[in-house]
């Protein structure tokens, strides 16, 4: 098993971020911000120093975690720099020995009361993505798109719809997404998503694993994240699924439980973003060293 994790929630800065990792003795890290910026917008400054200190401390990255295409993005928004950040993610994966670059899939087109509108404009997203993904095709790096609450992620179908129509598109998968996000193929309001079905019809698809729990309720949209298998997710039983297949591919932890990359009101001193991630990535390790066990 290769282990690595969104370190950016251990820590903000750099240093930071190569502690939480050492003291897990890991050697990977999923990139995503340095001191608040995400690591494809920093200066080339900037991202020589981080390259630097990273390969000083024997730390690759598995995965960019850009902001590409991201849940916050309009499908209107200026084409021009995404494709330059689409170039630039690829360049600075293949530098930092980086396999994978995360997309997604742009925002869902909503109405004024949150229902998501019947054309999601789905040739547009998928003429557009195909461009990102050759873009960082031909940096040399790998195009992942995260099933989150994006296009992609607004069920299973409408995932593999979106990786059908973009060739070269491969899929991150988070335990967490599906039984955190609504499942817009059904009535108003949207229940969640049912973790095990997304799961096993998105499974052949798979190539990177982000380890999230959670439990959303679908009335209120109010978000409650746990350590590993003590959500409603079904991360347990995903993972075990994994390994009994065969599943030979990273797992990056993605805590959300003192800091949420979307979610600024969320707080945590330094010292308990440290130790709640240290935690979480110890308790993961413990729980896929069982299930590799069971597996066997």
């Amino acid at each position: 098993m290769r282990m690595s994790g969104f370190a950016d929630e251990a820590a903000d800065d750099l240093e930071g971020q190569i502690a939480a990792t050492k003291t897990l003795g890991w050697s990977l890290i999923e990139l995503r911000s340095v001191g608040g910026m995400n690591v494809v917008d920093l200066s080339e400054a900037d991202f020589a120093r981080l390259r630097s200190r990273l390969s000083e401390e024997d730390i690759a990255a598995n995965c960019i975690g850009s902001t590409i295409a991201n849940w916050g993005k309009s499908l209107d928004e200026d084409f021009g720099p995404v494709l330059d950040a689409a170039s630039r993610a690829g360049t600075r994966a293949v530098a930092l020995g980086a396999r994978f670059v995360r997309v997604m899939s742009w925002a869902v087109i909503r109405d004024s009361s949150g229902r998501a509108l019947a054309d999601q404009r789905e040739d547009e997203r998928f003429a557009k993505l195909r461009e990102v993904v050759r873009r960082i095709s031909d940096a040399g790096a790998r195009a992942v798109h995260e099933n989150c609450l994006n296009y992609g992620g607004m069920s299973w179908e409408h995932g593999s719809r979106l990786l059908d129509a973009v060739p070269g598109l491969e899929l991150v998968y988070d335990t967490g997404n599906p039984g955190l996000t609504p499942d817009f193929r059904s009535p108003w309001p949207y229940p969640n998503q049912d973790s095990w079905e997304c799961y096993s019809a998105l499974r052949p698809r798979i190539v990177h694993v982000h380890i999230k729990d959670g439990r959303r309720d679908p009335l209120t949209g109010r978000e409650a994240y746990f350590f590993p298998g003590e959500g409603d997710c079904e991360v347990e039983r995903v993972l075990a699924d994994l390994l009994g297949r065969g599943y030979d591919g990273d797992f990056s932890i993605e805590p959300h439980m003192e800091v949420v990359f979307h979610d600024d009101s969320v707080k945590a001193s330094d010292g308990a973003r440290l130790a709640n991630y240290i935690e979480y990535g110890r308790r993961t390790e413990a729980m896929l060293s069982r299930l590799c066990g069971s597996s066997r």
